[in-house]
């Protein structure tokens, strides 16, 4: 018998793009594993994203608030997990500068409420899901190193370094077995509509205008969202505790250059791209350096970047009833909003 077979995970925001996935991923690879998906179902959680395993004895799916104490205390009650992957976020870099509260409440309190009943209820392993966001923008050189001071830039980025600390204040003042991860731009099938990558996929696919910001040069590091499971896996299982592991690839673009490419391979034209004002404060480049997490767990990206953006499209292609039942065009009308074209 191994030794995973009777795991509880505990995932919060599960019914979100990478919690979903990774849900999935999860159910996979450990058959034996009972799955508890505790999300509070906000504007980007989509049970659908679910729907597969729904029956599945493995999985349970239990709605509340990690930014309401009572909620987290109920689900630590009824499952005592053995193990918190904490993906629960509010992650739009746009909406934090336009109303940071709900980013303060979910991502600073909502973290130290997971870490707080995951210490009282002896969990063996707390992963938090992070961002390299976290340090700031970088030159068109450079790379971010684990040990690097975090500097972020807006309100999201903040929200989610100051969770970051909270999780380091867990294993230094407490001796608690944590880990954090800090990815790059994840995508793939399931990401909600606002996100760049299916923006332009979806608006596109609909003769919709597509925003870009400013001059569109900013640059961005993708990685597919199974590679990045495969690295919350074995960071899970086999990382070190106290320590943070980035998770990147090589596939830098600008911004501008991924939407012509993906409007080159929807055969549309470019005629659909719209500038708008530039966002405040807006990086110009992240990039991480992943050499750690390759040199001690032995993990590279597998998904090539055209591959994946292939498969992406695809999955978008055949799924616009799951695209129209959330928003379509919801980015473009979000940004028509609040944003002057340019």
């Amino acid at each position: 018998m191994s030794e995973y077979d009777s795991k509880i995970v505990l995932v919060t925001g599960g019914a979100g793009f990478i919690g979903s996935n990774f849900i999935h991923y999860l159910l996979n690879k450990y058959p034996g594993y009972k799955i508890i998906n505790f999300d509070k179902l906000t504007y980007a959680g989509n049970l659908n994203n679910l729907s597969s395993i729904e029956g599945n004895l493995h999985y349970v799916f239990v709605k509340g608030d990690v930014a309401h104490k009572q909620d987290v205390k109920n689900v630590f009650e009824a499952f005592n997990p053995d193990y918190v992957v904490h993906f629960a976020a509010e992650s739009h870099v746009d909406r934090s500068i336009l109303n940071p509260d709900i980013f303060l409440q979910t991502n600073i309190l909502g973290t130290q409420n997971m870490l707080q009943y995951s210490m009282e209820y002896n969990v063996e392993r707390f992963i938090h899901i992070s961002t390299d966001e976290v340090y700031g923008s970088l030159d068109s050189v450079s790379y971010s190193m684990e040990d690097d001071a975090i500097t972020p830039n807006n309100p999201y980025a903040a929200s989610k370094a100051s969770s970051d600390l909270l999780v380091r204040v867990a294993f230094r003042t407490h001796g608690f077995n944590t880990g954090i991860i800090r990815s790059c731009n994840n995508f793939g099938a399931y990401q909600y509509p606002e996100k760049l990558i299916p923006v332009i996929v979806n608006n596109a696919i609909n003769d919709k205008e597509i925003p870009v910001f400013g001059n569109g040069m900013n640059i961005r590091n993708w990685i597919h969202v199974s590679d990045n499971c495969r690295a919350i896996d074995l960071v899970l299982h086999q990382g070190k505790p106290g320590e943070v592991y980035n998770v990147g690839t090589n596939n830098e673009w600008g911004n501008l250059d991924l939407v012509k490419q993906i409007l080159k391979s929807l055969e549309k034209s470019e005629d659909l791209i719209t500038f708008v004002d530039d966002r405040k404060g807006h990086d110009k480049r992240y990039a991480v350096d992943f050499s750690k997490l390759e040199n001690e767990l032995g993990w590279t990206p597998q998904v090539e970047f055209e591959d994946g953006l292939s498969q992406t499209i695809s999955w978008y292609l055949n799924h616009q009833e799951w695209v129209n039942d959330i928003a379509t065009g919801v980015y473009t009308e979000y940004y028509n909003t609040n944003y002057r074209k340019s």
